[in-house]
């Protein structure tokens, strides 16, 4: 095991990417403060009070908490203070008005690094930013070293995440690469003794320039959603001419150069990473006179088919919506998270609202983020069944497993409607047409 003495690696930011990756360092063995300037939240985690939902976070925080290797604080200076050799930024980038990264708080921490270094240390970017990020954090705190008339050795680091949301512990135990951007061996070193034991397991660990490190997150994630808006386009075509977009699917997904991954349609894309590094992609571009002209197209799609649930209830309902009751199954941008942010359900429970529609909503973890986003403008059921008593048509947003197998005789007695609206194409056509239903689903598709 990896041993660094105590907080000798430090982790700023205690959202999904910070909180999971002190979790999982400290598994492996390494001695790790995570750090967050909201207090309220670093007490909370000292309690056991997880800010996120990730399955298996919860019991991986705190046994390593209990045994010794995970910690927190609110300040980065002490944890320099006691040695830390490695300094992770975890912060947020989110997006501006124009679609770049907001590289703000990406900034403030380097400013602290640069201000409270003693020795060397090596700072490693784990937040997602763009391309030439590296360099501006290596001026920002060469800057703070010249205020304080010091010259003190350090490096930079580009160590992106590739985590999924719902499946990020395995992802980061067992990861199908490690991508690591270095411009001196000092810092490969230290990256590589990191992560040894992941080398032990021999995972892929691919070590290569900052810039191409930047890129390669940026690249990964505009490919996956370029994928999505792909099948969602052909799913489009496939209801006009009557084809079945799963059996195509099935077949370009054979083809050993595409594989059936990301080839799944579905009312769009969500999450906080997709939309925000397709933006940021296609920003960069334009502040290199290169116009990205198939990422743009790839957000112009996903765009459009978050309206498709919609509209597909408003030809069932229409063109009057108001007073007409809609249940919703599925809040979340994906199963195994409470991850609203630019989730399909948000469209569709706007546009129902804006409608004049009344809506019951249930998910088996988001249903907390959804009240402090809507309030009491929704009915929030406490369980699946109950969300739809009394209403004219279901939609299905989120493919939870609780979701895939309903009983949709009780569904149907329910209801007083017969219109079901499947927007991830999970539901056979013949159980719900034997329980009286009628099937809406993208793409003309047949389980």
């Amino acid at each position: 095991m990896t041993e660094f003495g105590n907080a000798k690696v430090a982790i700023v930011g205690t959202g999904y990417v910070g909180l999971v990756s002190g979790a999982c360092f400290a598994e492996m063995g390494t001695h790790v403060v995570c750090v967050d300037i909201d207090e309220a939240k670093i007490e909370k985690l000292r309690q056991g009070e997880m800010p996120i939902y990730e399955p298996g976070l919860a019991d991986l925080v705190s046994r390593n908490a209990r045994e010794g290797r995970l910690r927190f604080s609110t300040s980065l200076p002490e944890a320099m203070a006691e040695g830390a050799e490695i300094v992770f930024c975890a912060v947020g980038t989110p997006p501006d008005e124009d679609g770049s990264a907001d590289l703000s708080y990406v900034l403030q921490v380097a400013r602290t690094f640069g201000a409270n270094l003693r020795g060397y240390a090596l700072f490693v970017t784990k937040s997602t930013v763009p391309v030439g990020t590296s360099d501006l954090v290596r001026s920002t705190i060469t800057e703070e070293l010249r205020k304080r008339g010091e010259e003190i050795p350090f490096d930079v680091a580009s160590n992106p995440e590739f985590l999924k949301e719902g499946a990020a512990i395995k992802d980061f135990m067992s990861p199908d690469r490690v991508v690591i951007g270095v411009d001196s061996e000092r810092a490969r070193a230290l990256m590589s003794r990191l992560y040894r034991p992941f080398l032990l397991n021999n995972f892929r660990v691919m070590f290569m320039d900052l810039h191409s490190a930047e890129m390669a997150k940026y690249a990964a994630n505009a490919m996956l959603a370029t994928r999505i808006s792909f099948i969602n386009e052909i799913a489009m075509l496939c209801e006009k001419v009557g084809a079945d977009v799963n059996q195509v699917r099935k077949a370009i997904g054979a083809d050993a150069r595409i594989g059936n991954k990301f080839l799944y349609p579905g009312c769009g894309y969500g999450g906080s990473c997709f939309p925000k590094d397709v933006r940021a992609l296609i920003r960069t571009g334009a502040e290199n006179g290169c116009e990205m002209r198939v990422i743009s197209a790839v957000e112009t799609t996903n765009e459009l088919q978050k309206e498709v649930v919609f509209n597909k209830i408003l030809n069932i309902l229409g063109p009057n919506l108001r007073g007409k009751r809609v249940a919703v199954w599925g809040l979340a941008f994906k199963p195994e998270t409470d991850d609203m942010r630019c989730a399909p359900a948000l469209r569709l429970l706007d546009g129902l609202l804006a409608e004049g529609a009344e809506i019951t909503v249930f998910d088996p973890v988001a249903m907390d983020e959804c009240r402090r986003r809507y309030g009491e403008r929704l009915t929030y059921a406490r369980d699946m069944y109950s969300a739809v008593c009394g209403t004219e048509a279901l939609a299905l947003l989120t493919e939870w497993k609780q979701f895939r197998l309903p009983d949709w005789n009780a569904v149907a007695r329910l209801m007083d409607g017969k219109d079901v609206v499947d927007g991830r194409n999970i539901y056979p056509e013949s159980e719900l047409r034997s329980a009286g239903l009628r099937l809406h689903n993208i793409g003309g598709a047949h389980v």
